[in-house]
């Protein structure tokens, strides 16, 4: 029996990329999916059936079970559909990985409005949309669920050039937490992935040019973490986050140092005695 047998799958942006694999690799272990993708460029414009349609043949040449879905994730309406797809197809939805992404790169000075809003858009409203939709449908039904929302080290860490997509990637981490502690009450556990991979969203960053670099970043390495967190293996973990790729696996945290607390004075502190105690280059108050 496969490790996903009898499960149903929806994953967004599985066109291409990441999405693909975590696509091809959830069907392998038996869950039917799910492939939706609109079809568009890298920037988000345009559309195309052929992506989603040649995921599903894949996967079906492949003893599989998948349906092509090719609605947006940025509106209610497009995620109901995405989710009714699963339930005419499969009658449930057991998995939702949120991959569905663009990118509209430029430094803060420059950023428009249009630039802001269209990433925002498709990244974390995608990400509520959809989740929305299959959150709603696992709560009723009652058998729990699993839901992976895809997050950055932009939004994590930082990056130059990437404050709108930062912005949205942190806060899909943010939604994600307050999630998992939600869904515990309905058994739907939810992770955060951070995924590092050469696909046509990075196959321009400085940092894949190197080709030793490029062989380890297939973003087919990144699918086992999610088809484990998809899977009953991973039953007793909900809101945690992971970094993966190049064969890492790490979970990233947020971090609360000791610090130091002033006891006289209320607590009051003057930004003078604050500029005593803190330490060049140290995350923590020197005490």
């Amino acid at each position: 029996m496969a490790l996903l047998d009898g499960k149903v799958a929806i994953v967004t942006g599985s066109g291409g990329g990441i999405g693909r694999e975590h696509a091809l690799a959830l069907a392998k272990a038996g869950a039917a999916v799910v492939v939706n993708d609109l079809g568009g460029a890298r920037d988000g414009t345009g559309a195309s059936q052929n992506m989603a349609d040649q995921v599903v043949a894949e996967i079906k040449a492949a003893g599989g079970e998948a349906v092509a879905n090719y609605d947006t994730v940025a509106s209610i309406d497009g995620a109901n559909s995405i989710v009714e797809t699963a339930l005419d197809a499969f009658d449930k939805v057991d998995i939702v990985v949120n991959n569905a992404g663009i990118l509209r790169d430029k430094s803060f000075a420059k950023m428009d409005e249009d630039m802001w809003d269209i990433v925002i858009q498709v990244h974390l409203r995608g990400t509520f949309c959809v989740t929305h939709a299959a959150y709603n449908h696992m709560k009723d039904r009652g058998e729990g669920g699993v839901i992976i929302n895809t997050s950055s080290t932009s939004g994590l860490d930082g990056n130059f050039g990437q404050c709108n997509y930062g912005a949205a990637k942190a806060g899909i981490a943010g939604f994600t937490r307050c999630l998992a502690i939600e869904g515990k009450k309905y058994g739907i556990r939810a992770f955060i992935l951070a995924p590092i991979a050469l696909t046509r969203m990075t196959d321009d960053l400085p940092i894949f040019g190197d080709e030793q670099i490029k062989a380890r970043m297939t973003p087919a390495v990144i699918a086992p973490l999610v088809t484990y967190l998809a899977s009953d293996l991973s039953k007793d973990q909900t809101g945690k986050t992971f970094l993966v790729g190049g064969g890492r696996i790490a979970e990233m945290k947020v971090v609360t140092c000791d610090g130091i607390t002033k006891q006289d004075e209320g607590g009051l502190w003057t930004p003078e005695e604050i500029a005593a105690k803190m330490v060049p280059g140290e995350i923590l108050m020197a005490e």
